[in-house]
């Protein structure tokens, strides 16, 4: 798409939607940008700034081209007012991915994406070939069209809310991680959230590829698909004896890693197949990961006191993240759980609870709830702030266990997100003696 010379209007004033400002006014474009904040500030004298803007503003005015930031609801009211003059609709992903012209790799799923992304960055970039890590994590990729130097391939991680605005963004690999529900208090229901995360592949053809966990239901698809799994041995990828397989060729021993859990296990099938599909020689593979450390708050080791392990968990927002990290224990559990109420079936996890857990602590807002249902299979604990359901993990852990602090649910109950209630859980298992 040509954009030089065409009015571009730019919804939310965020990194992203400042991204996408900067790179349509470098293209030639006639930019505004708008945000129902206060006050805009930090850009260009060329880029036209509207703080406060509403919907009815936003049905006063007309433009060529629509750019969503990710953050703000697609079928909302106001996205709504402000497309009814606007020639076409477009989220900023899908505006870096018009002026981007190397390898790109996508990877989505309801968990494990950020790790996945990472380790195909780490994998691609050992390799020999410059990548970054964009999208729904790192950077958003309209900064990346800009970089002064363009790296020859991207890790694009991408959530359903920036799948909902792609129209002609073509990954050379989509991967699909697994699928659980999650974001109801976005979506009407379960196959409006999958359909949004099943246009990874809608523009894929024959010359593709995609990397699909066994079992996945993702229909037929054009591209060439690859499979993976722990739980089989008839994916493309499998794990025996801790070892990942190529077929019959072993290509990692996670015992050589700082990956642990079976989750990791297939996040790293994932990456390693995306990678191999677009030409990395699979003797990189184990050398690009040997000192590869998972992200933070993502099952990540805080401290072992009196021989108990406390697991940060926090980026788990969901019941599938909660059951994956669960199913990754081979030692007994105490589980920190709890959160924000967001709509999700909470009893899809009370038949893993029942063969992990010995005991549940439930904090935040959904406490109550959870603590009615968990009650039922394990003995089960409520609080009401995290901290102390910290202290009382303490006395209630012997050595040998884990506490896993891996609440299932959103943050925004009491946190500003999921890294800062990360955070909080650090501090509070750091002070304990």
């Amino acid at each position: 798409m040509i954009i030089e010379g065409k009015i571009v209007h730019v919804l939310g004033a965020g990194r992203s939607g400042r991204a996408a400002a900067l790179l349509a006014t470098s293209r030639g474009a006639d930019v505004t940008l708008f945000d129902s904040c206060d006050e805009i500030g930090g850009l260009p004298a060329e880029i036209q700034c509207v703080a406060g803007a509403t919907r009815e503003m936003g049905r006063g005015v007309s433009c060529d081209l629509l750019v969503i930031s990710p953050g703000i609801d697609t079928y909302g009211d106001y996205v709504a007012a402000f497309s009814e003059k606007a020639g076409e609709v477009i989220g900023e992903t899908e505006l870096g991915s018009m002026f981007y012209d190397g390898k790109v790799i996508a990877i989505t799923g309801t968990n494990g994406k950020t790790t996945t992304t990472e380790l195909v960055q780490r994998i691609m970039s050992y390799s020999g070939v410059s990548c970054v890590a964009c999208g729904n994590y790192g950077v958003p990729l309209s900064e990346v069209v800009m970089m002064e130097d363009v790296p020859d391939s991207i890790a694009l991680e991408l959530s359903s809310f920036q799948l909902e605005t792609i129209r002609g963004l073509k990954p050379d690999v989509s991967v699909w991680l697994n699928f659980d529900a999650d974001h109801m208090d976005r979506y009407s229901s379960i196959d409006d959230y999958k359909d949004a995360k099943l246009r990874i592949f809608e523009n894929q053809t024959e010359g593709n590829s995609a990397v699909v966990r066994v079992g996945e239901d993702v229909g037929e698809l054009l591209a060439r698909r690859l499979s993976f799994s722990t739980e089989c041995e008839s994916g493309d990828f499998s794990l025996v004896d801790g070892v990942i397989y190529y077929g019959d060729e072993g290509v990692l021993d996670l015992g050589g890693t700082r990956l642990r859990g079976l989750h990791n296990a297939e996040n790293a099938m994932a990456a390693i197949g995306a990678c191999l599909e677009v030409g990395v020689s699979v003797d990189m593979i184990a050398p690009a990961l040997a000192e590869f450390a998972p992200p933070m708050h993502r099952c990540e080791l805080i401290r072992t006191l009196d021989g108990v392990e406390y697991l940060n968990d926090s980026k788990a927002t969901n019941m599938h993240a909660l059951d994956s990290a669960l199913r990754s224990q081979s030692r007994p559990v105490v589980l920190i759980a709890g959160g924000k109420e967001k709509g999700l079936n909470y009893e899809d996890v009370v038949g893993r609870l029942k063969r992990h857990a010995k005991c549940v602590i439930v904090f935040g807002e959904i406490s109550a709830k959870l603590g009615a249902i968990f009650r039922d299979v394990v003995e089960t604990y409520e609080v009401a702030v995290l901290e102390e359901a910290v202290e009382l993990s303490a006395s209630l852990s012997e050595h040998g266990d884990v506490v896993l602090f891996s609440p299932g649910t959103s943050s925004f109950d009491q946190f500003r997100g999921y890294e800062h209630r990360g955070d909080v859980f650090r501090e509070a298992v750091l002070k304990l003696k």
